[in-house]
């Protein structure tokens, strides 16, 4: 009987040691934690999608088998993935391959000889499209292209170039594809510029909101599916190049519920998604709002996806699929909230049946126990927000309901402690590095100096999480978010935020890891590298910890690990990675410019 106990628990403890046998070891590494002593290691080791140990060379490496990948970091840092709280990655995945980036190009000559190159390779039917992300502050002339030198460099090709969600160009054959004519009228809220004939001049400018912008967009030709799935499989290894292992996807313009999600539920059924990718349900249509969440609560559950049965986890062999399901309702709520953010122009002022329609969505979300997030850029907006928020919670109680609001740059100490009070958190973006230039020009440096007011949100104990707003508002690039935290300057160089609202490294980065996943309370099991977390992580390009501060923006991963599994490898690391395919259709920006430039 002894003797049966002993083999007994021999076996238990091989079939244990089996099952802790690495997928994966990387050593020889800087690995910054993140955890509360900020600890720094060289080693850690990873199974079934998790970190079983963290430590030096010689512990980790002694747990290798021989079906253990083993890989030599040569002294790179590494550092938990990124995790973007506010993205559009399910839309900008299906036009990825379609755009033209302006991303990180320093020189306006080279953005137009991007754009004249595009033209020649266009095929007719399709249009050049240039597609937010950039600003005139990045180029060494300092300054916007001219719809001259936009018609000089395309031609008859049809073409738009997005400027932020402020105006937009089209070149005459764009005006021409879209018949606007003199006696087109201007939508509600937008503008078409016109000449003293009254021609239209290809300006199109977003005033007050950008619906002028994405409902042009919603025009021009879409890919294929098969070109759509390639387009959000290049698009998802942009990221993880960049370092993103995941994204809250906040809905966005023109982005219907579920036909607009049918190709990332596809790579997600197919467990070919290499980004988590939580989302949120947005209102499409003004006036019906209400009804559009009303269907959506009574045929969606939180947390439904494609991967999700009994327990919350489906897998594939050993491995856990990746997360991809219905994380609430906004950024969008109703139409009539929204406060865009052109800060070339004065702040909008807000329908005064906002808070009626509000309130009737809201109560339905709060009565149902949906999470929800809430696009808002100004105080004056949030004020009114906060007003409707309050007067719910006396009749419905959020009891600690999981909200936050979107962008926040002007709130208010009152307004943050409203904020504090009724449980919220806020999800904060680069857009400054974009448009602080702008915003001095209208409220001055003192206004400029505590937009973004992080320093009293962290204080507060407010949970703050890091987005980018990417792909037209701002870049997709969180090293542009981690610049403008550290050094407090815009993308052009201008230093203008408050000593005290600038982050050192360590904290900048927490903001984009752990704060973004304690944002939606799953920080748990993320954000830092340690035991039973899960295994996403990145190998740097440079150490983020000590480089130079403008070398922060040509940052990327040359190793990138998503749910224990490499998805992306470059330089030494390629090996190690999938292999890369070319964007389709041939003609694709992408082929010949990559996404993010450096150049």
């Amino acid at each position: 009987m002894k003797q049966r106990i002993t083999l007994f628990a021999l076996l238990f403890f091989a079939v244990s040691a089996m099952a802790q046998s690495p997928d994966l070891i990387v050593y020889n590494a800087k690995i910054h934690t993140l955890d509360n002593n900020n600890t720094i290691s060289e080693a850690i080791a990873v199974a079934n999608g998790k970190i079983i140990k963290t430590g030096n060379d010689k512990q980790i490496l002694k747990l290798k088998s021989k079906s253990t990948t083993v890989i030599d970091a040569h002294g790179k840092t590494m550092i938990p993935g990124i995790f973007d709280s506010h993205m559009h990655i399910i839309r900008g995945g299906r036009f990825f391959n379609t755009e033209l980036r302006w991303d990180g190009v320093r020189s306006l000559q080279k953005a137009l000889t991007m754009l004249k190159e595009q033209a020649q390779r266009t095929p007719k039917g399709q249009w050049v499209r240039v597609v937010g992300g950039w600003n005139a502050w990045q180029f060494e002339e300092k300054r916007l292209p001219t719809l001259q030198e936009i018609n000089e460099a395309t031609g008859d090709v049809p073409t738009f170039v997005l400027h932020l969600y402020g105006h937009a160009y089209l070149n005459k054959a764009g005006l021409k594809a879209l018949n606007i004519n003199p006696d087109t009228p201007n939508p509600s809220g937008g503008l078409i510029e016109r000449d003293i004939h009254g021609n239209p001049t290809g300006l199109l400018v977003a005033e007050p909101n950008a619906f002028i912008l994405y409902s042009t967009l919603s025009k021009l030709p879409e890919l294929t599916e098969e070109q759509k799935i390639n387009s959000t499989k290049l698009f998802m290894t942009e990221m993880n190049r960049l370092g993103v292992t995941a994204i809250m996807d906040a809905g966005g313009g023109f982005q219907n519920y579920p036909d607009d999600y049918g190709i990332t539920t596809k790579l997600c059924e197919s467990n070919e998604l290499t980004i988590r990718m939580p989302y949120y349900l947005f209102a499409q249509k003004a006036g019906s709002e209400l009804a559009d969440y009303t269907r959506w609560i009574s045929s969606v559950e939180i947390g439904q996806g494609c991967d999700v049965p009994d327990d919350g986890v489906k897998r594939f062999g050993k491995m856990p699929k990746m997360e991809y399901h219905v994380q609430g309702g906004g950024e969008n709520l109703v139409m009539s909230a929204g406060d865009f953010e052109n800060f070339d122009k004065p702040r909008p002022d807000l329908n005064p049946a906002m808070e009626q329609q509000l309130k009737a969505v809201l109560s339905l979300l709060i009565k149902n126990r949906w999470p929800f997030r809430l696009h808002a850029t100004y105080n004056e907006s949030i004020t009114r927000f906060l007003n409707v928020i309050e007067e719910i919670d006396k009749e419905t109680p959020l009891d600690g309901l999981l909200w936050f609001f979107d962008h926040a740059e002007t709130i208010s100490d009152e307004n943050l402690q409203r904020v504090k009070a009724l449980g919220g958190g806020i999800a904060i973006q680069h857009r400054m590095a974009y448009q602080g230039e702008n915003f001095i020009k209208r409220y001055g440096k003192a206004a400029a100096a505590k937009t973004v007011p992080i320093k009293k949100m962290t204080d507060m104990g407010i949970k703050v999480g890091m987005g980018t707003d990417g792909t037209r508002v701002a870049s997709f690039n969180p090293w542009v978010g981690l610049y403008w935290l550290t050094t407090g300057k815009t993308l052009g160089g201008l230093k203008y935020m408050a000593e005290e609202n600038i982050q050192d490294r360590t904290a900048a980065i927490k903001l984009f890891t752990q704060g973004s996943a304690a944002l939606v309370r799953l920080d748990a099991d993320r954000g830092m590298l340690k035991e039973n977390y899960l295994a996403d992580f990145i190998l740097l390009s440079d150490d983020y910890f000590t480089v130079p501060e403008d070398r922060i923006l040509n940052m990327q991963s040359v190793l990138t690990v998503v749910n224990g599994k490499v998805v992306y490898g470059n330089n030494e690391f390629e090996q190690y990675g999938p292999e890369k395919v070319k964007a389709i259709p041939a003609w694709s920006p992408v082929n010949y410019y990559g996404g993010y430039q450096n150049k």
